[in-house]
């Protein structure tokens, strides 16, 4: 049996929330316990959404759980354009993040829609998205 760790999208993800933190040292310090820190949040959020959503049993639940997923995604596609708006981050540092993210969200969105449209039964399944 496939778990959650063996799904593309949650390794996309890991990929992703390794490409923010890896932003950090960037960041300015004052911005320490403000946006670098939601930013990371948020990012680390997703990987964790989706193994939660996987490991909770119910198509219903993991289905909840990926939308839970998608939006942390905008949140930190929003960080990031917002601390390249701001200075923090250049675009160059930023685009590739976001090209990450874009695929992530876009991978999130067909699993959501895979899991709203097969019918129900006990257990989530294991698609490699």
């Amino acid at each position: 049996m496939r778990g959650y760790s063996d799904l593309d999208v949650w390794n996309r993800a890991m990929d992703l929330a390794s490409m923010i933190y890896g932003l950090g040292p960037s960041m300015p310090k004052s911005e320490l316990y403000g946006m670098t820190s939601q930013m990371q949040r948020a990012a680390a959020s997703v990987p964790a959404n989706i193994a939660e959503g996987y490991q909770r049993g119910t198509r219903k639940d993991y289905a909840r759980f990926i939308a839970i997923a998608r939006g942390s995604v905008a949140e930190v596609e929003t960080f990031l354009l917002l601390a390249a708006r701001v200075g923090h981050l250049t675009d160059a540092k930023v685009q590739p993040c976001l090209q990450t993210a874009g695929e992530v969200g876009r991978m999130l969105t067909r699993l959501k829609q895979r899991l709203d449209e097969a019918p129900l039964r006990s257990s989530p399944p294991a698609p490699n998205p």
